[in-house]
This record gives structure tokens, sequence and C-alpha cells, in this order.
């Protein structure tokens, strides 16, 4: 979502909020703009709508020099993408101000402040906040107490940056609900949303939590917590450098995180299995207990990964028989439940910020969930530091939009999962040991899937003037068809859907011709012989069919009839295996169109508002 970057230093920082903006890119946004105190503490703004590129093109005609500064782009909620709604707001040219999350009450706080004589220049939930500040810095003359006794009449998420011109050395933090990390430099600190905005200047940071405030200076940092307590929280030495975060060779983001694919699987697994076993330990001291008494589990995540919780359900149910249901966060939060006791509550997410997940997790607690657990890309983050216990994908930084090598390491560690409550349940011993074998080999099963590239580019271009598209998959399939659907979608904006293949006959049928090409996995598993009967039924109506296949499968192409040989995999690896084609399809689609394919439209990487 919306991106925050600020500074306080004893040098130029324009230059640094640029390129932490620069490097925000990826979460998705509709403008940008950046805001200094010049060197006699008067602000300079600059705001425009679209990339940062126009942002950075604006700088270079009106330079902003000065110590102090915050920028931000913008993923519009209230308000459309124009530069009256772009940020940093500004109050009477005394206070300004940066913002991440929504304003619930914010119409209320509104009709107040203009009856108290405040004018409203945008459209957005933000300006009543600035507006707050600036009341209550009249009245106390500080920017600490004037920001803490705002964010007490907020309702809502929110991550603020805050600088004023009567005190030009000091930018006010504080979150809830919306991620926020302060990085540590020599003489000045700064502020982000991201860690991976502030690798060229620091490998240093301090994660905040739920409710903290910090005060800052270039030489002090003072944190409080919720209840108003000075605090100190633990600095952060961080081994990334900011080349993790380039393209390098590749012509985009999404295109290097396929084929970072096989590495990423291989960190997940390291140090997670012995010889024959999955470590327990792994996922938390405390685990080997917890795990023991599991009797059901719950899974809530969102988009990408809840197709991960999909596929984790038929691994749960078939291999260690135990009751599995996976739900959409979102709705989770909104229906009533009958919680069997003890279940273990999984959430899933690449970020760890994802705002309807948290809240699932913060229902389950109030539920009597007894014990949670998190799969997650983003150490530090607020879903890792809420649950009972953590499996990190190390998946590496992410920054293409749409999730490839986050979902697959996501199941590579629901599979480790499997066979950790499998352990307690019936699941065979034979059987883990076979998994456990397997999976040292699937980083390199993993690349012989992505030699298949030059032959899936030349399948992407019989898409090129195609505006639907069908997925079809049987059994664990299904979600993995699901997901082939959202990423041709997501970066091509060709409308797909995704149906079990049994379903056919239940309306998709109606909408096969010969200009809607269907897409079908098919493994060389007990379903096999089903899928081909549901395959003959859109040939036999001059459907189109693009059918991922084992190489043991006889299947011949034809005019309307393309078969692509995916190489022999066990069954428990096929939801992996099988993706990564439909990853590559749906990234030479969008090649081919020419849309953005690291920052689709109207999307965000991270969703950290509801």
């Amino acid at each position: 979502m919306c991106g925050i970057v600020g500074a306080v230093a004893q040098r130029f920082v324009a230059p640094i909020l640029l390129e932490g903006l620069r490097r925000l890119e990826y979460r998705g946004y509709d403008s940008a703009g950046m805001a200094i105190l010049d060197q006699t503490h008067c602000i300079q703004r600059h705001r425009t709508k679209g990339k940062v590129a126009g942002l950075a093109k604006a700088i270079v005609q009106s330079p902003l020099d000065g110590y102090v500064g915050i920028a931000h782009t913008r993923w519009a909620t209230h308000g459309e993408p124009l530069v009256k709604n772009a940020h940093p707001h500004i109050c009477r040219q005394q206070i300004v101000l940066v913002h991440n999350g929504i304003i619930e009450n914010h119409e209320d706080l509104k009709q107040q402040q203009l009856t108290e004589g405040y004018e409203f220049t945008s459209d957005t939930d933000t300006e009543v906040v600035v507006h707050q500040v600036y009341k209550y810095y009249q009245q106390c003359q500080d920017l600490f107490q004037a920001v803490k006794a705002t964010i007490a009449e907020l309702e809502g998420s929110y991550a603020l940056g805050v600088i004023a011109t009567q005190e030009p050395q000091r930018l006010i933090v504080t979150r809830s609900g919306s991620p926020l990390v302060i990085g540590i430099g020599i003489g000045e600190h700064f502020i982000a949303s991201d860690i991976f905005a502030l690798l060229p200047v620091t490998r240093r940071f301090i994660f905040l939590e739920e409710g903290d405030m910090a005060d800052l200076t270039p030489t002090q940092c003072h944190i409080y917590d919720q209840s108003g307590k000075l605090v100190e929280r633990p600095i952060k030495d961080l081994d990334m450098s900011a080349d993790a975060v380039e393209k390098g060779q590749y012509r985009h983001y999404m295109l290097k995180e396929i084929f970072e694919q096989s590495e990423a699987i291989a960190n997940t697994l390291e140090g997670r299995i012995s010889t024959n076993k999955v470590l327990i330990e792994s996922f938390g001291l405390e685990a080997k207990a917890i795990f023991a008494q599991i009797e059901a589990v719950q899974i809530v995540a969102c988009g990408t990964s809840y197709h991960a919780g999909l596929i984790a359900t038929y691994w749960l149910e078939q291999y260690v028989g135990l009751p599995c249901r996976v739900e959409v966060a979102s709705e989770f939060r909104y229906r009533n439940h009958i919680v069997k006791q003890p279940s273990l509550f999984v959430t899933i997410s690449q970020s760890g910020e994802t705002a309807d997940t948290l809240a699932a997790l913060r229902v389950a607690k109030q539920l009597g969930y007894q014990y949670s657990l998190c799969i997650c890309n983003v150490p530090e983050s607020s879903l890792v530091r809420e649950s009972d216990l953590v499996l990190m994908t190390r998946a590496g930084p992410e920054i293409g939009v749409a999730s490839t090598k986050a979902f697959t390491t996501q199941l590579t560690a629901l599979l480790l999962l499997v066979l950790a409550l499998g352990r307690y349940n019936s699941l065979d011993t034979e059987f883990e040991h076979e998994v456990i074998t397997n999976l040292r080999h699937l980083p390199s099963q993993v690349q012989e899937v992505l030699a298949l590239e030059p032959a899936i580019e030349i399948l992407s271009q019989l898409f090129n003037e195609k505006h639907h598209t069908l997925f079809l998959g049987r059994g664990a399939q299904y979600p993995v068809a699901m997901e082939g659907a959202l990423k041709l979608k997501e970066i091509s904006y060709i409308h797909a859907e995704a149906y079990p293949a049994g379903e056919l006959k239940h309306g998709p049928l109606a909408l096969i011709d010969t200009e809607m090409p269907v897409v079908a996995v098919a493994p060389n598993d007990e379903l096999l012989e089903k899928l081909k009967s549901n395959l003959k039924e859109v040939e036999a109506r001059g459907g189109q069919l693009f059918i991922f296949a084992d190489q043991a499968i006889v299947i011949e192409s034809q005019a309307n009839i393309h078969v692509l040989s995916v190489p022999t995999i066990a069954d428990y690896f096929a939801p992996i295996i099988y993706t990564i084609p439909l990853q590559l399809l749906a990234y030479h689609v969008a090649v081919l169109k020419g849309t953005d394919v690291d920052q689709p439209r109207n999307l965000a990487k991270s969703v950290t508002v509801e």
C-alpha cells in the first residue's frame, strides 16, 4: 500500500527520501510527494500524480534542500488519485504530515473542524489528522504532545510521520495497525514503512510495536509504548544489501523472482530438516508441546496466500487426517464461529502486515483459539510478533506485486507443517522419510521446470488477442488453477477464472468456443483419467486447450490442443511444481500485452488497510 520515508539528519535529505520512495514503488501507488523544512525553516513541498519519476523531475526543476523531511507514495482510498490528495499534507504552513492507513472517524472529525474554521483542500481522510495536530500544537507548543493528543482521538489504522516549522530538528512518528520502522544512522535517524527503503543508508533498524510513538532528532531516539512509558526497543542489525532489491540482469522483478524460486525453497528448507524428519523446533520452542495437542487446524489468509492455505487443506486431511478449514481473512472476521479445541490457528502472509489477516488473528484470540502459527516472509512484522509459533519462509525480498517465490515457499513451509503435525497423528513414518528425501531434490526439480521458459514464451503468443481464459484443475490442483488465473488477471488484465474440472458441465461449459483458451494442469495422479474426460468435453466444443502435463502422460498436440510436458514429480510436490509454468505464462502474456508487470494498475503489494 502507501509508502512512508522520512529523515532528520545533518545532511540534505531529499536525495535519500527520493531513493527511498523509488524502493517503495513495488508496494503500489498512484501519486507521490515530498516536503522538506528548508534552511530558513519554511516548508517546501512537491506533489505529483503518477510515478516517482514525475516527482524526481519536479525536484530537479525546483530543488528541495533541508535537513528534515518526509515523503510518501499514496494508494488512493479516500479521494481520487489527484495532486490535491497526494501527501504530505500541510496545515497553515506550520505542520506537515504523512499517513498510511485509514481514519474511520474522519467524517466526524471533519465536521467538528469545519465549525472551528479549518479549510480542507483535499478529499482525503488524512487531512483531518494534520488539522488536529495543528490544533493541539497551538495549545501546548510541543509537537510530541500534539501528536499524542491527536492519536487518542483517531479510530482506524495509521502510521504517521510529522514535522513542524517551529521545531526544525524533530520528527515525530507513531503506528497503530500500519507498519513503521526506524533506521539508525550516525548523527541521523530515518523512518520508513519498509526496511528496503532505507537499505542504501543503514542496516540498523528498530521495528516499532503496536501503539508506539517515537521522538527523533539527529542524535536522539526516544520511544514510548502505548501507555506512554519510555521503553527501549531492540536494534536489529540486518545482513541485507541494497542489491538484494535490484533487478540485476532481468527485465522485471517478477521474472527475477520466478527464477529465484529454487534458491528460495532451498532457504526455506535449510536447518528445518534432518536426515529423515522435520525438526519441529524450527516452528518455535513450544512447538512440540503444542503440536501434540492439536486436533484441528484453521487457516486464514488473503489472495495468493489463501490459495496456499487451500492446498494445505488437501495435504493435512489426506496425509495427516486432521480436519482443516481455510477461510479468506476478510470473511473470517465478520461471521460467527464454533471453535473446536484444541485448534491451531494458522495465518499466512508474505508481508506479515496484511490488515485483514492481522485482524483475523486478533479476533481468533478473542474467540478462544489457544495456539497460533504464522507463516511469513518478513521478520519483525506484526503477524510474526503476535503469533505463538512462527515459520519464516526466507523467500527474500519480493518486489513484484504478483507474488511468485513467496507462494512456492509458503507451500514448502506448509508441507513442513504437515509433516510436523503428522508426527502426532496418522502420518506414516516411512512416508515422512520419503518426503524428506525428496524435499532435498525439490530445488533442482524447480530448476528443471524453469528450463521450460522458452517454450512457454512461444505458447504465450496465442493469448495476445484473448480477453478471457478458463483454468482447470482437480484435487489439490484446483487451487493451483486458481493461482494461475489470479496471476494472469493481475498482470495481463485478461479476465481469468478457475474451476474444478468436474464443474464444467455445471455452467462454465457454456463459455467454451474457439476464442476461449482453457488452461489445465495435469499431473499423473489418481484424478488424471477424470481430468482427461473433462478435457474431452472442451475439445468437443472447439475450445483451445493448453495442457501442462506430466511427461509420462500421452496426450498428442493438435491444432487446438497445445501440450507442454512437465517433469515427473511426486504427487505432494505437484502444487509447487505446476504453479511455476503458470507464473511464466502469465508473465510472458503480460509482456506481450505491454502492461506494467511489476506494478499492475489498482493493486498494492502489501494490503495494510481493510
